[in-house]
């Protein structure tokens, strides 16, 4: 899982220098849920708010999102991809696949069903754990 970890970072890096991996992980979010606000990435994540907030800060500092208001409550400010977002978070996600697909081509079959199974059953569980606990308790 270190491994796993290390590679993701460094990937990160590779992509856009400025950009750790909870970047990647907050403008993924923000794409999945057609935008949210800044406390609502900290709690879905489980993060410290100061954390998110200096996340938010380098994103919005390349680009990468803006803020809007909030239609229906003019006190929100709801973060937002770019179309220089989109188009780095397309990059990441292709590049990603490209490589999952380049590290899996020789692998039978059978091993990429377990793979997948192994996988879905570890996600699963990510709900589960000790981490989540925390956070709801916290």
């Amino acid at each position: 899982m270190t491994a796993f970890a290390r590679r993701a970072r460094a990937s990160a890096g590779r992509m856009h220098p400025e950009l750790s991996l909870v970047s990647y992980t907050l403008l993924g979010h923000l794409e999945e849920s057609g935008g949210c606000r800044a406390t609502d990435l900290a709690t879905h994540y489980a993060l410290d708010k100061s954390t998110v907030s200096r996340q938010v800060a380098a994103l919005e500092r390349t680009g990468l999102i803006e803020r809007r208001l909030d239609p229906e409550d003019h006190r929100v400010q709801v973060l937002h991809l770019t179309r220089a977002g989109r188009r780095i978070l397309a990059q990441v996600t292709e590049s990603r696949r490209e490589a999952f697909h380049e590290r899996l081509a020789d692998w039978p079959k059978e091993d990429l069903e377990r793979f997948a199974a192994y996988l879905l059953r570890y996600n699963a569980a990510a709900g589960e754990g000790p981490l989540k606990e925390r956070s709801a308790a916290g």
